[in-house]
């Protein structure tokens, strides 16, 4: 697939080396020449020096034969001005924008055909939003998503010692848990992926990653690690779009419970600013997310949760290491540095947060070939999640009418769960993966994916013999 990135920042940084790797011919626009050269330098793309809201620059860049162009430079007019020259000088059929302006939302018809052709828009903020309410609202987990609207959600756990699985093999989550749909998809040790069988025994400290329905997802938690504390009172280390979106959606109309949120702000003008907004439970701190007496004054020892944003990445992690020293009962440090994300994680730092990989999880299901309702990026990249629509039949496809136990997968896949619509109430239903269940034409078929270079081989097995493509 030939795939032009506009902008070389932080988003189309990240961008680029997620698809890079993947049989995909990359090429990188940017006005910054010394960013092109340093990505040129790094990895196998083309750079192209250039304002791509020129349609020069963007034929330069390979335009008239590109399948796909992602604009994720850092401002919104240009993202939509790039994709609205790329559907009607190239004819490009793909067109995804990142766009910041929430407000977009209420106006659908300006991003589509009649308006500025994007056929993808992707919401970075709200996207690393939705990432960090989750584990608010599970606290034990390192990572969640959902699928099916919620109705399965795959979930990582670190075990602790003392928990009823911990220690056991891991056959014993069903024997422990007779009636939940659940299972166990994969174990790391050490960072290590360990092979699975239902003897691989879960030990203290291993990172489990499982799938369970919606509705069962605390009882399975609660097998590998004793319930946290219920959150309540939050406090984020900056003045973020992030930090003033949790507020909003915390304390908003749809909650159901109230928060505490008290964010640091270093500038007097952005405090009166937001003291005119008069959101609710909310406090904004005058103060440096380093300065201990600072963090003192807004009650770090009692913090439930301290959310470092992302912004100056050694500061913000430095600060998140002190609210740990200080007495803050759990730290999850956004960054993009994976760096940063490996050496920290699971030390002083409770989670650390890639603020790209939301992003890139929104990017994925337009890169994958097949029908692919949902990709997601986990554990910093390395590995992916994806719900695939079965298509075809018996001798068309290579998995429609087969029992999971007779379909060979490539080493470390695994398909976790299948998701069909009920033919009574329309609704979708959940079953999750056994040795005797079938896949059916038009399932949804949820596959956890250990290491994205056997995507290729997934994507073959799910692909129609004839005529789908």
């Amino acid at each position: 697939m030939q795939i032009l990135i506009i902008g070389a920042g932080r988003i189309g940084r990240s961008v680029a080396e997620a698809l890079v790797d993947e049989d995909n011919d990359i090429t990188l626009v940017d006005t910054d020449s010394e960013r092109i050269e340093e990505m040129q330098d790094r990895l196998d793309l083309r750079g192209i020096v250039g304002n791509a809201t020129s349609p020069d620059v963007l034929r330069q860049a390979g335009a008239d034969d590109a399948d796909m162009i992602i604009a994720v430079t850092a401002t919104d007019e240009t993202n939509m001005a790039v994709c609205l020259l790329a559907s009607r000088l190239f004819n490009i059929p793909t067109r995804i924008a990142r766009v910041r302006n929430s407000e977009l939302r209420k106006y659908p018809r300006v991003m589509a055909e009649e308006g500025f052709q994007i056929t993808s828009s992707i919401w970075p903020e709200e996207a690393l939003t939705e990432s960090v309410l989750k584990l608010i609202e599970f606290p034990e987990a390192l990572q969640i998503i959902e699928f099916a609207e919620g109705r399965a959600m795959l979930f990582s756990v670190r075990a602790v010692a003392g928990s009823p699985l911990v220690g056991r093999p891991a056959g014993d989550l069903a024997l422990h848990l007779p009636k939940v749909p659940a299972r166990i998809i994969a174990v790391f040790r050490r960072n290590r992926r360990l092979d699975l069988s239902e003897q691989t025994v879960i030990e203290s400290g291993a990172e489990v990653i499982s799938l369970a329905s919606g509705r069962d997802v605390r009882r399975v938690i609660s097998e590998l690690r004793h319930p946290d504390k219920t959150t309540h009172r939050i406090l984020v280390g900056g003045y973020t779009s992030l930090a003033l979106q949790l507020a909003h959606r915390l304390n908003g109309p749809d909650s159901r419970r109230s928060y505490e949120i008290n964010i640091l702000v270093s500038d007097k003008q952005k405090i009166r600013k937001q003291a005119a907004q008069d959101l609710k439970n909310t406090l904004f701190i005058e103060g440096s997310i380093i300065d201990e007496e600072v963090l003192e004054s807004a009650g770090i020892d009692r913090c439930d949760l301290f959310i470092s944003p992302s912004r100056h990445a050694a500061t913000h992690i430095l600060g998140a290491l002190l609210a740990n020293k200080m007495g803050a009962r759990r730290v999850i440090a956004l960054t993009d540095s994976a760096t940063f994300s490996n050496l920290m994680q699971g030390s002083q730092i409770d989670i650390t947060v890639s603020t790209t990989q939301a992003t890139i999880s929104e990017l994925l299901r337009h890169v994958r070939h097949g029908d692919v309702l949902a990709a997601y990026s986990l554990r910093r990249g390395v590995a992916e999640a994806l719900e695939i629509v079965a298509h075809g039949n018996k001798k068309s496809s290579r998995v429609v009418g087969k029992k999971l136990s007779e379909i060979t997968l490539p080493e470390g896949v695994s398909i976790a769960a299948i998701v069909r619509e009920d033919p009574d109430t329309l609704e979708p239903e959940v079953f999750i993966a056994s040795p005797n269940l079938t896949i059916e034409s038009e399932d949804s078929v949820i596959v956890f994916v250990p290491n994205k270079r056997t995507i290729p081989q997934v994507e073959k097995l799910f692909a129609v013999d004839v005529g789908f493509f």
